[in-house]
């Protein structure tokens, strides 16, 4: 049994380095690139992000969203960044109008033109985050997706996708799409903090970020 627990150990491991390496596929480069330039851009116009999925999606979304609002690596001002996660309104959206609804109305609550939808679906298929997506584009924001699998019915919709395919279970997709959330918000921070403010370092391995503080260019 203990051989059987380790050889599960060590192939679940290579599994999640596998899905991680899918980031290095073209495809999945440019979007980390074209996305983590969207951000620095978004961000620079005074416009935000809206995140949403479910499950274990929302708390990546989260992840994603206090990495902005919070600290990162750079030392700089907060970034205006909402996940559709608040229970008062999922509760009283899913009670009156329907669990479909929930995100697609928290998309019109807070999204104007220029700001950036992002969602986040291992499948690719919940009702909720197409709909979000149809309002986010009617409502005039971009649109990025995670997605996994074969892309479901979201494949082709966003204007930014990337998808992790090879593997059928949403952790280890979910691992790919955090690995590249972190990787986004590094490349967005040099972009944004680092190039325009030469003064102000920024840590690119794992050591302590500069103590610093960094400011938007003008």
């Amino acid at each position: 049994m203990q051989k059987f627990l380790r050889d599960r150990l060590t192939c679940s491991i290579d599994d999640a380095v596998r899905a991680i390496e899918q980031l290095k596929e073209e495809s999945n480069l440019s979007f980390i690139e074209n996305v983590a330039h969207l951000l620095a851009t978004t961000f620079s116009r005074g416009n935000k992000i809206i995140i949403a999925g479910n499950g274990g999606s929302l708390c990546d979304g989260a992840h994603f969203a206090e990495e902005l609002t919070g600290v990162f690596r750079a030392k700089r001002r907060a970034l205006p960044a909402i996940v559709l996660s608040e229970p008062g309104h999922l509760t009283c959206t899913a009670n009156d109008l329907g669990y479909d609804a929930v995100f697609a109305r928290g998309v019109e609550a807070f999204g104007k033109p220029d700001d950036v939808f992002i969602g986040l679906t291992t499948s690719g298929n919940s009702p909720n985050m197409v709909n979000a997506f149809t309002r986010a584009k009617e409502l005039g924001l971009k649109t990025v997706s995670f997605l996994g699998k074969n892309g479901g019915v979201l494949k082709n919709v966003a204007d930014f996708e990337m998808v992790i395919t090879q593997f059928t279970t949403s952790d280890r997709i979910q691992e790919a799409h955090m690995a590249a959330i972190h990787i986004i918000i590094e490349l967005m921070e040099v972009e944004l903090f680092y190039t325009h403010e030469s003064q102000c370092a920024y840590s690119l391995t794992s050591s302590p970020a500069s103590e610093k503080e960094c400011s938007l260019p003008v």
